[in-house]
């Protein structure tokens, strides 16, 4: 039986159990430093902690240690893995190959989105260079994952949900260049959800002030099935940055739908333990998103671009019908209430929105404060959505969860008094003593009763009481006493629990494998010594320094990316397709994207479906 891990993202302690209660099976989170989310760092104290509830139900804490390193950190590196692996991690999510020439603790490595993972012969390579799991990069397709699982054995990550990096991760170099913050240090500036213009060579603006590289978000929860026949085993969900309701909502979300997928396919299992119920419905289009796309899964994609805002759209909720009296009437009935927030396009790149101040018994929608709408801003037929719903808000703000771990109770008679003892539902067994003679129950149907009841009572803890079995004879025994034997059990329970939990073992790391090419540029992100050491083991005779240490100059590609402006834009080649209006017809030059004194060249590989941006020479 083969399980099926769900992983959610972690910003701290909170979020990580909050995350687990959803009914994640794995949660990855930033260690203090060396995160590739510096805001998102955790000391290794609270890791400990998070560990310590996630490996009750048998779930795994994973350190995100994904960022590149320079000489001076490798020591500080290492002194950290080795804290992170005693503190009880299962796993770290790296980039930084220098870290395979360290002497690590043996800890499970896998080999970050960062290392830009899209070919076979690279999924290959890391997996003969003692990877446990290499995380896919988000722009393959479900045929291009099948062909990596063909070439290989080791275990598949692929994000489902979430935020969408433009470029190919760990490829992306523009925010190191406009700002000096290094996405592969864990700094990105996301100049992808700039408003950029484009232009042709002469200067003229063919389209201005929008968002031409911000990307909807990742929602591939109708494709899970997909993604499990392809050969994926963990399925990420993006967010270290995001809110708690985010974590919640997702989470619970992605839950459900997979144990669906599992309860139809007996040859599948969850990778943890426990059943999560939630106390609410989830629904993706409630928290934090751009729209959504499944981005290139099933090969060419829906659109897949946002670019009108980098901000949350949220859910639709109808169309315009009419403005009447300052009041927005929609074209179908709906369930907004006065505090919710809602937002419209009301031109191209542009978002306006406003609060509802009420809602009268007709469904018109009244703004609060001084806010007054037109039917310039919202014509007929503009789709209005809600950016915040104060209800759900309110519902998420609260208890939205819990996870239990089912067991069997035995109560008897023992020399000593009487034994309390069980087994869960991973076969994990405890006994608790209760020294105590007992009284003979006058009345034995009210005894029973009160035992049942007593020792039932295991509302606070991660577990719940499946069958009882009271095998002495009636007797009468004080609610104290019952409920102490009941803690002591639960105590040794947990205890053992913890005690059987087993963390991922890993192999000896084999000897070198030759890499498949012998010459490698900025983009093998070799930012020390080690790292250029493990590389020259391996058959690379040149390697050129990381970006980070030696910028490269004028006519450098900083960014590649499966997205297509002129494919958003509609001016596929490809396809026939022109510009309409006065537009330029795009492929008659070169363009560029502009953004006050940043000026970057965009170059279309057709052939390839790509598009490169490249710093100006």
């Amino acid at each position: 039986m083969s399980s099926l891990e769900l992983l959610a993202p972690a910003k701290n302690m909170e979020f990580g159990k909050a995350a687990v209660d959803h009914g994640a099976d794995a949660v990855y989170i930033g260690p203090e430093r060396f995160g590739a989310r510096a805001a998102a760092g955790n000391s290794v104290a609270d890791i400990e902690a998070l560990c310590t509830y996630a490996h009750r139900y048998f779930a795994r804490v994973y350190v995100a240690f994904n960022t590149l390193l320079f000489d001076h950190e490798l020591q500080p590196a290492r002194v950290l893995i080795e804290q992170l692996y005693h503190a009880g991690v299962d796993a770290l999510i790296i980039q930084d190959m220098g870290l395979l020439e360290m002497d690590l603790p043996p800890i499970p490595l896998f080999a970050s989105t960062q290392t830009d993972n899209r070919t076979p012969e690279k999924v290959k390579f890391l997996e003969q260079s003692g990877f446990s799991r290499v995380i896919l990069a988000r722009e393959l397709s479900l045929s291009a994952i099948k062909q990596i699982r063909a070439a290989t054995r080791v275990d598949l990550e692929a994000f489902v949900h979430g935020a969408l990096c433009v470029c190919y991760s760990g490829q992306c170099y523009m925010s190191a260049v406009i700002g000096g913050r290094s996405a592969n240090r864990g700094a990105c500036g996301q100049p992808c959800r700039l408003a950029w213009n484009l232009e042709d060579k002469g200067g003229t603006v063919i389209c201005e002030n929008r968002h031409l590289l911000s990307l909807k978000d990742m929602n591939r929860s109708d494709c899970l099935a997909d993604l499990v026949q392809a050969g994926i085993t963990s399925f990420k969900i993006e967010g270290r940055l995001k809110d708690l309701d985010y974590v919640k909502n997702i989470t619970g979300f992605y839950r459900r739908r997979l144990d669906a997928f599992i309860k139809t396919d007996s040859s599948y299992a969850r990778a943890s333990s426990g059943r999560t119920t939630l106390f609410f419905t989830p629904e993706p289009s409630k928290t934090f998103n751009r729209g959504f796309t499944d981005y290139f899964l099933s090969g060419s994609s829906k659109p897949i671009d946002a670019f009108d805002t980098p901000k949350s759209v949220g859910e639709p909720v109808g169309r315009v019908k009419q403005i009447k009296n300052q009041a927005l009437v929609l074209a179908r009935s709906h369930d907004l209430q006065a505090g919710d927030g809602i937002c419209f396009p009301n031109a191209p790149g542009r978002l306006k929105g406003f609060y509802v101040n009420r809602v009268d018994e007709n469904g018109q929608v009244y703004p609060s404060g001084k806010t007054r709408i037109n039917k310039k801003d919202l014509p007929k037929g503009t789709m209005v959505f809600r950016n915040h719903d104060v209800k759900f808000a309110r519902l998420m703000g609260g208890t939205t969860a819990q996870r239990k771990i089912s067991l069997d109770m035995k109560f008897c008679e023992h020399p000593q008094g009487f034994e309390l003892s069980c087994v869960d539902e991973d076969n994990i067994r405890a006994r608790a003593l209760l020294c105590a003679p007992g009284e003979t129950a006058r009345n034995p149907d009210t005894a029973r009763a009160a035992i049942e009841k007593q020792l039932g009572k295991l509302g606070n803890t991660c577990f719940v009481l499946n069958r009882l079995e009271i095998l002495s004879k009636p007797v009468f025994l004080p609610a104290a006493d019952l409920n102490r034997l009941r803690r002591d059990l639960v105590d040794c329970l947990e205890k053992n629990r913890l005690n059987a939990y087993t963390r991922p073992t890993v192999e000896p790391r084999p000897d070198p494998f030759p890499f498949y090419q012998f010459k490698l540029d900025f983009r093998a992100n070799a930012a020390n010594h080690l790292a250029v050491q493990f590389y020259k083991k391996r058959g690379v005779k040149s390697i050129e320094p990381a970006f980070e240490c030696a910028s490269p100059g004028p006519g450098i590609q900083v960014m590649t990316t499966k997205h297509c402006i002129r494919r958003s834009l509609g001016w596929c080649p490809k396809k026939g397709e022109k510009p309409g209006g006065n537009s330029p017809e795009p492929s008659c030059g070169p363009l560029f994207l502009t953004h006050g004194k940043h000026r970057f060249q965009v170059i279309f590989n057709c052939r390839e479906c790509e598009m490169q941006i490249r710093i100006v020479d």
